[in-house]
């Protein structure tokens, strides 16, 4: 998630640092929230855009993409030695495995989580191995 805020994103409203912020942090993350639409028309996506919708919008914008959307690439027979890699910021990711070589069988949903298994799953039809890369925020943090 620290790689969205990395670039700017200057069409989006900063917001008010206090003192004590501006002591301690050299800039305020953006706003995700949107102006919103003036009384009597109609608001754009990005006027009322909140959160991570927001963001993805601006980025559009912007001319990049904040999400990649493009097939896992299964180059090779994934083993438990040598797993197809599957990145994540959340621990837990549904993978719809197709076999090797490509499209070999039937879509198979497999569920990765790295609090069971070590986010390890093998897809029963062609064996294909995957194994879950959680890049998110450790798991301690994620207590309510």
């Amino acid at each position: 998630m620290l790689r969205i805020f990395s670039k700017s994103f200057p069409a989006i409203q900063r917001a008010p640092r206090t003192q004590l912020a501006s002591r301690f942090y050299s800039a305020q993350p953006p706003s995700v929230y949107g102006p919103g639409a003036e009384s009597g028309t109609v608001p754009t996506d990005e006027a009322q855009a909140t959160g991570i919708e927001r963001i993805e919008l601006l980025t559009k914008a912007q001319g990049n993409e904040m999400f990649d959307m493009s097939p896992l690439v299964v180059d090779r027979m994934g083993t438990m030695k040598d797993p197809i890699m599957v990145p994540s910021l959340t621990p837990i990711r549904i993978v719809g495995s197709t076999g090797f070589p490509a499209d070999s069988n039937d879509t198979v949903w497999l569920t990765l989580d790295i609090t069971k298994n070590d986010g390890i799953g093998r897809c029963p039809e062609s064996g294909v191995v995957y194994k879950l890369d959680y890049q998110g925020a450790p798991l301690d943090e994620l207590h309510h």
